[in-house]
């Protein structure tokens, strides 16, 4: 897989992502959410942190202000170890599937970095109100914006029989993580190294067999 072709994956991401997030951006109320099936809902949410929502500040003793800033800086140091992994799988004629695997994290990675860097500066607040592009009434600063999620699947959400112990009445929801598309082509990516490993790290794989049949 080309460089060119590389490319055009992480620009059609990208584009997604980012259109995706500024339209939720620019239309509903933090919180606020849509019904697209009983099963898939749009339901606006801003991600501080990192997976799940967890916070520096939650572990170390620093301000919340400082976790952000600290995890933003990380996250640039990870795409560029990413990219630099993408150039290189290209330059030594690293198969499709690796080649490709990588695109789709290097492109989720970057669309979640867009947000961390910048939605601080031109956006202001959704607490009560939609927000507005460039406004001049910005709610954070450079590396201190907050991630868009919104894709949320509760594919079971009922409540507990009553019969069963400990948890009988309580509210029952499967698979209650909201996300964005940045973080479901970080997912694919992975997905796909794992999957198809063999297909991924064809020559690799060969050499080991090699080594260890010496």
């Amino acid at each position: 897989m080309s460089l060119k072709k590389a490319s055009i994956v992480i620009i059609i991401i990208l584009l997604i992502d980012q259109i995706s997030k500024i339209y939720v951006k620019t239309h509903f109320i933090l919180h606020e959410d849509v019904t697209v099936f009983s099963w898939f809902k749009i339901l606006f949410i801003e991600n501080e942190g990192a997976a799940w929502g967890a916070k520096l500040s939650d572990i170390l003793p620093i301000s919340n202000e400082t976790g952000k800033l600290i995890l933003t800086v990380f996250r640039l140091f990870a795409i560029v170890g990413i990219g630099y992994w993408l150039k290189d799988s290209i330059s030594k004629k690293g198969s499709k599937t690796l080649i490709f695997a990588i695109s789709l994290i290097f492109a989720g990675a970057f669309g979640n970095i867009i947000d961390s860097v910048f939605y601080g500066l031109i956006f202001n607040d959704s607490t009560n109100e939609v927000a507005t592009l460039f406004s001049n009434d910005a709610y954070g600063s450079l590396f201190h914006g907050k991630v868009v999620d919104m894709l949320y699947f509760p594919l079971i959400d009922t409540t507990w029989p009553e019969w069963v112990p400990g948890v009988g009445g309580n509210n029952l929801r499967f698979f209650e993580p909201i996300f964005n598309v940045a973080d479901t082509a970080i997912s694919f990516g992975v997905g796909i190294l794992i999957v198809f490993n063999r297909r991924a790290f064809p020559k690799n794989k060969k050499a080991t067999i090699t080594t260890t049949a010496e």
